[in-house]
């Protein structure tokens, strides 16, 4: 797993949180992840949409890309194909997949890095796996989180942001035995580079095996862990939490998880984990295809863009683009 990482015991180390005196959030539901086609025919494991959207809200969907070994030929990516109102999120793991979208945007997300697309008013993109995994094959994983806009910056201008691996923010448990990788939003006061419309924060972690680890949680957002690979328990109860396996934590101030003692040979650096949560918007959510919008007349007025060209021009030329450090300092 070449995602960033550290010797843990270099790095910041989060809080200890009172077992007695903190509110645990225990977890309500346990759902495992539905297999799917996508794009040009890769597969996909999606724990949501598939549950009430309310509990992840403001997250629209995750899709969980790999891990898998290509061999020669079999990589596959998407078309160019539009967006509005939301945001993709697309977070490499292992290999390389390349982006480019009509704003001029794109580049190559790889080993660790991220690529955070704004569709907002309206977006054309494609992603493809490099020439070199076509040809020769090889390991991939990745994850695509696509996070919802509230009604006031749906029709924000498109925007793409950059975010290399030796840019997140890394952390260790308090024990010093995990890293945590803050890609979005703030945690224990450190904050991640990804610059957000809608308040989330979005972490990586690996749990060592056998390791506990707590997180403080804003009470006021949601909270999901997705296990990538390996195994371990969710929330004070221990409830078991299996790759492709989601976590839908309850309402408190923390989290607890808890890597398994023995892990399987792939995860053998510790139980890999996505841990993620926001403020729900709690507004109308009209869905249909690649655009999410408030009410059926807007999706009806989306295809009608589309149509008509007002989405961007395909092929775009590359230009230059605010990183998200630009858009910190601005």
């Amino acid at each position: 797993m070449p995602a960033v990482t550290a010797d843990p015991l270099t790095l910041t180390r989060l809080p200890r949180l009172p077992e007695q005196e903190t509110a645990w959030r225990p977890v309500k539901k346990i759902i495992t992840a539905s297999k799917h086609l996508e794009g040009e025919g890769f597969q996909v494991r999606r724990p949501f949409p598939g549950i009430d959207l309310s509990l992840a809200d403001p997250f629209l969907l995750l899709d969980h890309m790999g891990a898998v070994e290509y061999a020669p030929g079999e990589a596959k990516g998407t078309p160019w194909h539009p967006h509005r109102g939301f945001e993709t999120v697309t977070y490499i793991i292992d290999g390389a997949f390349q982006h480019q979208d009509t704003t001029g945007g794109g580049g190559l997300i790889a080993d660790g890095a991220t690529q955070w697309m704004t569709a907002g008013a309206g977006i054309q993109h494609i992603e493809q796996p490099t020439p070199e995994l076509v040809a020769t094959g090889g390991l991939f994983h990745g994850v695509q989180l696509w996070v919802n806009l509230p009604r006031a910056q749906k029709w924000v201008p498109p925007r793409y942001q950059d975010i290399e691996s030796r840019d997140v923010a890394l952390l260790t448990s308090d024990d010093g035995s995990s890293i945590v990788r803050v890609i979005a939003g703030e945690l224990a006061g450190h904050k991640g580079p990804g610059v957000t419309y809608t308040p989330i924060t979005y972490l990586h972690a690996t749990v060592a095996p056998g390791a506990r680890l707590t997180l403080p949680w804003p009470r006021d957002f949601n909270a999901l862990a997705y296990t990538l690979s390996g195994r371990g328990q969710a929330g004070p109860d221990g409830r078991p939490l299996d790759e492709g396996q989601l976590a839908v934590f309850g309402a408190g101030d923390a989290l607890t998880v808890t890597a398994a003692d023995s892990q399987p040979l792939a995860s053998r650096n510790g139980w890999e984990i996505l841990i993620l949560g926001g403020l729900p918007i709690r507004e109308p959510i009209a869905r249909y295809g690649p655009f999410v919008m408030n009410t059926r007349q807007e999706i009806i007025e989306a295809f009608e863009d589309f149509q008509a060209g007002r989405m961007g021009t395909v092929p775009a030329e590359k230009v230059p683009h605010r990183s998200s450090a630009d858009e910190r300092l601005s």
